[in-house]
């Protein structure tokens, strides 16, 4: 029996969250936020977290600097094993300042220690069942990367997240047909297949032999692209406040489900269930479902 269920790699960050702006901030304004929040954040994070809370055991990979006991206690304190992330003694812990608001979000963002996580992931994936990857992967060595993972007898999921020019190379498509599950938003998928509606670029990453992709629509809810078959969720309806980490809250609903053993048709629904409901509270974790909601969510 492997150590934890999943091992989560990705780069780690305090968020630091303001909302309430009377217009939106723009360049030579000064614009007031009216409330604040600092939480987690990152896609390893926040994912990290929404497993812990549906009850898997999760592991966390990533780099902070030598002032992050508060990050580093704040994954413990949600149930996350933090025993594979990394001090850099050099570096702050990477943060990014947030301004959100109900519709649309800005990100200002200094990295950090997360400059030292790539030298990191080669660690510690023996011990889980699974390995999500949270980041952008060298393309030169994901091949390497992937094989190594697998012949750990751990399956693959990736959300890369926005990276301009590691959307764009072309080598990409090849690549990815090496991970279990792709994870990417509607912009992000746009970029890599050039098609502008959901249904064909779900047909395009099938043509190229990636098999499963579970394309985030944001508004317009999911599809879902299964050994072949092609499925779509409606969005959910809620009251949103904050859209920071609905991504990867989707992403750890799927990942929940589909660990567990259940349809596809159920982990698209579970998923979209997550990232809806991350919405309705400021930060990434804490709108995220306990295992009683989520049934309850279920069966509606």
């Amino acid at each position: 029996m492997k150590a934890v269920d999943v091992v989560i790699a990705g780069e780690l960050f305090a968020d630091l969250i303001m909302t309430g702006f009377d217009f939106w901030p723009a360049p030579g304004r000064e614009a007031f936020a009216t409330e604040f929040h600092r939480e987690i954040g990152g896609g390893a994070a926040i994912t990290a977290c929404g497993l812990a809370r549906l009850g898997m055991r999760t592991r966390v990979l990533g780099v902070v600097g030598t002032d992050g006991d508060w990050l580093i206690n704040r994954l413990a304190s949600m149930g996350v094993d933090t025993s594979t992330v990394r001090i850099d003694p050099s570096e702050a812990t990477a943060f990014t300042v947030v301004a959100t608001s109900s519709a649309d979000r800005a990100f200002l963002t200094y990295p950090g220690a997360n400059r030292r996580f790539p030298g990191t992931l080669r660690e510690g994936f023996g011990a889980a069942s699974h390995v999500h990857l949270a980041c952008a992967p060298v393309l030169d060595t994901a091949s390497e990367l992937f094989t190594m993972i697998h012949e750990n007898g751990c399956t693959i999921s990736l959300d890369a997240g926005w990276h301009e020019e590691w959307l764009a190379d072309h080598r990409l498509l090849t690549i990815l047909p090496l991970v279990d599950i792709y994870f990417p938003n509607q912009a992000e998928a746009q970029r890599i297949t050039g098609e502008s509606a959901p249904v064909e670029m779900l047909h395009k990453f099938d043509e190229c032999g990636v098999k499963r992709v579970a394309l985030k629509l944001g508004p317009g809810g999911a599809g879902l692209l299964w050994d072949g078959e092609i499925l779509w969720s409606g969005p959910r309806r809620v009251t949103t406040i904050d859209t920071t980490g609905a991504g990867d809250c989707f992403d750890a609903g799927f990942l929940r489900a589909w660990l567990r053993g259940d349809s596809p048709e159920v982990c698209l629904r579970t998923a979209n269930i997550c990232g809806a409901l991350s919405t309705e509270v400021y930060g990434g974790i804490e709108g995220f479902p306990n295992p009683k909601r989520l049934a309850e969510e279920l069966k509606l």
